[in-house]
């Protein structure tokens, strides 16, 4: 019987990388050349492989076992890990408060035209929604 998906836990840095790695292709065998994990170099099919084991117990990817070659894929949506890393952060490191993390991240880090109107956007909609 397969585990449920565990309550969220702010994933390891190379379980990150093969999520992008996976939703870059669909699917792919373990053995598919070598897995790009890591800037500095490429992880082998026995470490990527392993990782991937790790991640289907997790629930995270799932494994096409008809094959002779196992196909992983991803099952969590990227949009779903952004956001779950995300709450995780603030609650972590930002007292559980979304605007230290907003301000820290724009006092930090230049921000282009386009994502500041993305920003105005967003807190002008908020602020609407707030008055309701």
């Amino acid at each position: 019987m397969k585990p449920s998906l565990p309550p969220w836990s702010r994933p390891p840095h190379a379980e990150l990388a093969i999520l992008q790695v996976l939703r870059g292709h669909r699917a792919r065998p373990a053995r598919d050349g070598r897995w790009n994990l890591d800037e500095r170099d490429a992880t082998g099919y026995t470490t990527a492989l392993k990782q991937l084991q790790i991640m289907h117990d997790k629930g995270l990817v799932e494994r096409d076992e008809s094959q002779r070659a196992h196909v992983y894929r991803a099952v969590v949506s990227k949009e779903r890990t952004q956001k779950r890393f995300l709450a995780d952060m603030v609650r972590r490191l930002f007292d559980g408060s979304p605007s230290r993390l907003v301000l820290q991240a724009l006092g930090d880090h230049k921000a282009s035209r386009e994502e500041l109107r993305e920003i105005r956007t967003l807190l002008n909609r908020l602020d609407k929604d707030a008055d309701r």
